[in-house]
């Protein structure tokens, strides 16, 4: 038996008993006569004594033991006599009788310990060591206790998890498929899949009712905090549902993980809050409503008094920062950098500031009279010690959305995104169809599969451009945490989507045949919607990445540096496949 007890089970009650440990050292330390070795695994850490005066051989062993030795112990619990009350077991110590020595450690690259001095490449690299760091388990726990939670509950409202392929068929449309060739169809290939979507779909043409899957999902974007090459999905369709059924359904599983897992109660039904008031009022469809600072319109207010900016705008609007009036010149000055950094792009910032006497100072006084500055206060119902932050455009939901990003890095600044705090809800009624300048035609803003809102039908053949789509996101912190939609289930409908989408007849016979095909045999009304399980647990660790809650995540630039992959083939390997890579320019 390697051990009897783990690292982090023993307290004073067991005081007296002979026990078996086995871990990793922490650290050790000496002290005179005295060597103190920390022995670490996944649930904790026990301090070890070994007593020269009592066996000095066995001492001078453990004076041999680096970090990260893989190491067994037997010994008795004793209760110790300067107390770590920073730790469970901080109350006992063993005292070491025997030592065995599993495995030696070269040194670590980096301490393995929650305030490491490794960064992230480097953690990356020997991600295996860093996963030994208790802050990062704690993550992957989390996770684990996630999945566990999220399974009891769908299993308690009848759902069935099924698996579906991971080798399926290309679908241009959306993201790049991550394709994986074929070596005994020549010239063909698998795709990997985006999401689950058409599959679960046709199991509910398949009677299956309620199904859902913790799915891996794959798609070639370009990565940033909240976004990997693969990521997981708790992805879920339902039959016979309106779309109320499914936000009420898993709204009640939300609030069902965040009493189980972070001893939070949510008792209010969450906001739902339509796209376009999304857009109009927060310059986002993943609105951050853990503060307000909701944008104010001014067009009718500061255009028409000389000031070219604003008379040439199209748009004009503004945000009030509680007690912000302190910022200085060189403060402001920052934020107007911000707002014109090429991601974000706008040309300049305007400010006003209330005084303590209630008079408005701003960057512009020289055209607007102070009645006018106090009815822009008025506007804002702004109190003194505010600060008035206005963006223009001759494109209103491009400036709409450089609004929103400055109105996020004021919640930063001053504090209002607090990770302890959660505010949820609904973002609902998107538009349809959104256009895209690239392909020069309306696209699918959720997926092809989409149901339009009833009363818009009759659009799809004079404006689609107006129609409104029955699909729903959550919201979480600013974060798109999940989203889903009423699905089309009649053949003809969706005919008409993809003729909408620019799909010829036999094109969508090639690529969605099968669905199409299925939807004639009596497909039942259906619609769901996908978690992603990445972001959950971030949010719920309180990460600002996803990285740090996935066991083995890849780079910025997509790449695992700890296996070096993606990586050439051998010619052999291209050969069986009748592959031919061309030359990198």
């Amino acid at each position: 038996m390697y051990r009897t007890h783990t690292c982090g089970e023993l307290r004073i009650s067991d005081a007296g008993r002979q026990v078996t440990l086995a871990g990793w050292v922490q650290r050790s330390r000496k002290m005179g006569g005295m060597t103190f070795v920390d022995l670490r695994d996944r649930y904790g850490i026990t301090q070890l004594v070994f007593n020269e005066e009592q066996n000095q051989e066995l001492c001078e062993k453990a004076n041999k033991l680096g970090r990260e030795y893989v190491i067994q112990v037997e010994g008795v619990v004793s209760e110790r006599f300067s107390k770590n009350a920073n730790i469970p077991t901080g109350d006992i110590e063993i005292l070491v009788s025997r030592l065995n020595i599993l495995n030696s450690s070269l040194t670590p690259p980096f301490t393995i310990e929650d305030n490491t001095d490794g960064g992230d490449d480097i953690r990356m690299k020997y991600r295996y060591l860093d996963l030994r760091r208790t802050a990062v388990r704690k993550n992957l726990e989390l996770r684990h206790k996630m999945t566990i939670e999220v399974r009891k509950y769908l299993d308690s409202k009848g759902f069935i998890e099924v698996e579906t392929p991971i080798l399926v068929g290309s679908t241009p449309e959306g993201a790049r498929d991550f394709v994986v060739p074929s070596r005994m169809n020549p010239g063909q290939f698998y795709a990997l899949p985006q999401s689950p979507q058409t599959l679960k779909q046709l199991l509910m043409v398949s009677g299956f009712d309620r199904y859902f899957q913790i799915a891996k999902c794959f798609r070639d974007e370009d990565l940033r905090a909240d976004r990997q090459p693969e990521f997981t999905q708790i992805d879920c369709e339902m039959s016979f549902v309106e779309q109320d059924d499914v936000i009420n359904l898993f709204e009640g599983m939300t609030k069902y993980l965040f009493k189980e897992l972070r001893g939070v109660e949510l008792t209010e039904p969450f906001l739902r809050m339509p796209w376009i008031d999304a857009m109009r009022y927060y310059g986002s469809d993943k609105p951050d409503m853990r503060f307000d600072m909701r944008f104010v319109e001014l067009m009718d207010l500061l255009q028409g008094h000389g000031f070219s900016v604003f008379d040439n705008a199209t748009y004009i609007g503004g945000i009030c920062a509680e007690g912000a009036a302190h910022y200085t010149r060189k403060q402001i000055d920052a934020l107007t950098d911000f707002v014109k950094r090429p991601q974000i792009g706008a040309k300049g910032l305007v400010y006003a500031r209330v005084e303590a006497d209630g008079n408005v100072k701003s960057s512009v006084d020289k055209f607007y009279t102070q009645e006018v500055l106090q009815q822009l206060k008025e506007r804002f119902n702004a109190h003194p010690g505010d600060l008035i932050l206005i963006l223009s455009g001759d494109d209103a939901m491009k400036t709409r959305k450089q609004l929103g990003e400055l109105r996020l890095e004021m919640g930063n600044q001053l504090g209002l995104r607090d990770k302890n705090k959660f505010a949820l809800l609904w973002v609902v009624d998107f538009p349809m169809f959104e256009w895209s300048e690239e392909e020069g035609r309306l696209m699918a803003m959720h997926h092809p599969f989409t149901h339009p809102k009833d009363e818009d039908i009759p659009l799809l053949d004079t404006t689609p451009e107006a129609v409104r789509a029955d699909a729903y996101d959550m919201v979480c912190n600013g974060i798109e945490v999940g989203g889903g939609s009423i699905r089309i289930h009649d053949a003809q409908l969706q005919a008409k989507m993809f003729q909408i989408l620019g799909f010829t007849p036999e094109r969508a016979q090639e690529q969605f045949g099968f669905l199409m095909n299925a939807f004639k045999y009596g497909a039942p009304p259906h619609g769901g919607l996908a978690y992603g399980l990445d972001r959950w647990v971030s949010i719920f660790a309180g990460l600002d990445s996803i990285r740090d809650c996935i066991a083995f995540p890849k780079n910025n630039s997509g790449r695992d540096v700890m296996l070096d992959a993606p990586s050439e083939l051998e010619p052999k390997q291209l050969d069986e496949l009748n592959l031919a890579v061309k030359p990198v320019k």
